[in-house]
């Protein structure tokens, strides 16, 4: 299983940077798990990243999971009504 971690904005400012890191990942192995546990920071681009990451991992038959959903990651999904399309376990914390 390859793992990432994702540490500060995962946002406009990044996405291209984030993107380049992350497609190689699918060469190396079936499993991937990226960790947002770091993640201080998330807008639409950031979603949008996510979104086409899981699109290309059920294209390449490869098993993607996001772990560690921060506050501002889960703000997001919640806007978006998205956190069941990715399917990962999230940990709901009392703020």
């Amino acid at each position: 299983m390859e793992k990432m971690a994702i540490e500060g904005e995962l946002s406009i400012c990044r996405a291209e940077e984030l993107k380049r890191e992350l497609l190689p990942l699918y060469e190396t192995g079936r499993e991937l798990e990226i960790d947002l546990s770091g993640v201080t920071e998330m807008d639409g681009a950031g979603l949008q990243l996510m979104v086409a990451m899981k699109i290309e991992a059920i294209a390449r038959d490869v098993r993607l999971s996001f772990t560690g959903h921060s506050a501002a990651v889960m703000e997001v999904l919640d806007l978006a009504d998205l956190v069941g399309f990715f399917g990962d376990p999230v940990l709901i914390t009392r703020q």
